[in-house]
């Protein structure tokens, strides 16, 4: 069993330093801050779907950041049409699909009812990793322009990230690329906490409606400069393999 991360984002309103904490696989998140924020909001007279969008923010934050405390069940592979040194993973009740290096493994993690997470992961021991993470909105999100502009939405998302600045310094973030395409916002960035190895972080959102609600998906792909030779060019294309079926 794997232990892998519960996903949110910040862009409009970062969190508090104290609450980004390192871990082997990411950052922990301190989840009574957002609690707190939409309870703020509210007693400012911030209209409701203003909070909403702070709250879908917040899951892209985590889910680019870090994992934080999800158990995976390790799941056994159906596919068996292997591309290359890929195989296609489907997810029909979710209704996505990604190329996954033919030998990591599937994890999914314990659903709240709001989240779902599926995690793919080498199956030695580290520090590289690739997962989708779904977050029902309400209806008032209709496309991803809810959000802004993808330069907007990275800016954003990154400037909440970063306590550089901070004396004495904290986790460093720095936004390298975006663009939109695909009716999705694909992002790039690194992350780096004070004496710690550098992650390279490549985040694709993308936004769908279902019977009842629309959802948030976040694929977030990571590695260190460390791992960089042996996955990078695997993350990079399980990452922009992801689509919505």
């Amino acid at each position: 069993m794997a232990t892998v991360a519960s996903l949110r984002s910040p862009a409009f309103l970062p969190p508090r330093a104290s609450s980004l904490n390192s871990s082997a696989r990411g950052l922990r998140y301190d989840h009574s801050s957002v609690r707190n924020v939409a309870s703020n909001a509210t007693l400012r007279g911030v209209s409701s779907v203003v909070i909403q969008r702070r709250e879908a923010l917040f899951q892209v934050l985590l889910s680019g950041a870090s994992f934080a405390s999800l158990f995976l069940t390790k799941e056994a592979s159906a596919d068996t049409d292997v591309q290359g040194n890929f195989k296609p993973y489907a997810d029909e009740t979710f209704k996505f699909s990604i190329m996954i290096p033919q030998d990591w493994s599937v994890g999914a993690g314990q659903s709240d009812g709001v989240r779902s997470i599926t995690a793919f992961y080498p199956e030695e021991a580290s520090d590289s990793n690739v997962s989708v993470v779904i977050t029902s909105l309400s209806p008032d999100f209709t496309r991803l322009q809810s959000f802004g502009s993808v330069d907007d939405f990275a800016e954003n998302l990154v400037s909440g990230l970063d306590r550089s600045w901070q004396r004495p310094p904290g986790l460093a973030a720095k936004l390298i690329d975006t663009k939109a395409a695909n009716g999705l916002y694909y992002l790039e960035y690194t992350l780096q906490d004070p004496g710690e190895k550098k992650r390279h972080i490549l985040s694709v959102v993308g936004l769908a409606k279902d019977v009842w609600y629309n959802r948030l998906y976040t694929v977030t792909g990571q590695f260190t400069e460390a791992e960089s030779e042996k996955y990078q060019s695997q993350i990079e294309k399980a990452v922009s393999s992801f689509r919505l079926t």
